[in-house]
């Protein structure tokens, strides 16, 4: 181990992330009662321009207003290069700031992006006397915030989540695609020729994965939470349920949930199975009986378990208290 120890962000049930227009007074009716762990009230894209004071106001309102059932509520302001973002944190803050856990910064670029908005909040909470501090997400969606993804990462204590931006970021990088997320047909590998009839096999690859392993290793190094983006096709559940395996497996906490019906099927994904816990728990278990027994190593099925399967197992047990909780 490193003699730097990486300090974790406010621990926070993160599988699914439920995006909810400000414009939309129904959408956010209907989000208080949502499955979802995360809902976050949007100014910004999904918002049109002569409707962003408007959309401030219905959030404003529905933050103080309707029972969001203690689950965790972040705003998504608007970019710091537009004029909208600095009323939409003095706006929102300063009316509704107590009933907020979290602010998302859009296009992510540098870590002065994060400074910038850490400042706001430091102010109007002093201003305000509120006894909580707002956390931080951003979205890392373009070629300048990957770029310098460390910095973000590490640039205020605040921070608590990366998300990938893929639509964003694929528009900045100039990635020959419209979809949003998923893989595409021209991303492939060939086979070589077959001996006897000289046939080939093409094999889709996922185009994402290095964006998305990036932002794992940023995120983890510096103690925060990797969540994958949007999926924009939400009539496909099998192809959602397949980008959220990927990121799973790759290190994220949760993704994205653009549409209602999409809330449950990250909930299932990031969540623990009842056999993963429990092979978790005979871990943490065989760990203890051999302590107690001053044993010098601990077997488990005739197999040796170290330090790291130890932490996976803790890992695993601490999450399915975290949604039990929930």
């Amino acid at each position: 181990m490193s003699f730097k120890i990486v300090e974790q962000c406010t621990a926070r049930l993160n599988r699914s992330e439920l995006a909810v227009p400000g414009s939309n007074t129904k959408f956010l009716e209907k989000a208080a009662s949502s499955p979802a762990d995360i809902v976050f009230l949007d100014l910004e894209d999904a918002v049109a321009p002569d409707d962003k004071e408007q959309a401030r106001k219905n959030i404003i309102q529905a933050l103080n207003d309707l029972d969001w059932g203690g689950r965790t509520m972040s705003l998504r302001i608007n970019g710091l290069d537009t004029h909208y973002c600095y009323r939409d944190v003095v706006d929102v803050v300063e009316q509704a700031g107590d009933k907020l856990d979290l602010i998302m910064i859009p296009k992510a670029g540098t870590a002065a992006d994060i400074y910038a908005i850490d400042m706001l909040l430091t102010q109007i909470e002093t201003a305000k006397g509120f006894t909580h501090r707002i956390g931080l997400e951003m979205i890392i969606e373009t070629a300048l915030g990957m770029a310098n993804i460390d910095e973000i990462a590490a640039a205020s204590k605040r921070n608590e989540s990366l998300h990938f931006g893929v639509a964003d970021y694929a528009a900045s990088t100039r990635a020959r695609t419209t979809r949003i997320g998923g893989p595409h047909p021209d991303y492939v590998v060939l086979t070589d020729p077959d001996e006897e009839d000289g046939s080939r096999v093409s094999h889709w690859q996922d185009m994402w994965h290095y964006a998305i392993a990036r932002m794992v290793v940023a995120a983890r190094a510096n103690g925060l939470r990797p969540i994958d983006g949007p999926f924009g096709d939400i009539k496909d559940n099998d192809g959602y349920i397949a980008q959220a395996r990927r990121a799973a497996v790759l290190g994220c906490e949760g993704k994205w949930s653009i549409h209602p019906s999409q809330t449950e099927l990250a909930n299932q994904v990031f969540s623990p199975s009842e056999k993963d816990v429990a092979q978790a728990q005979r871990i943490l278990d065989a760990m203890e009986k051999a302590q107690k027994e001053g044993a010098g190593a601990v077997t488990l099925d005739g197999k040796l378990i170290d330090i790291a399967s130890i932490k996976q197992a803790e890992v695993l047990v601490k999450k399915a208290e975290q949604i039990a909780g929930r």
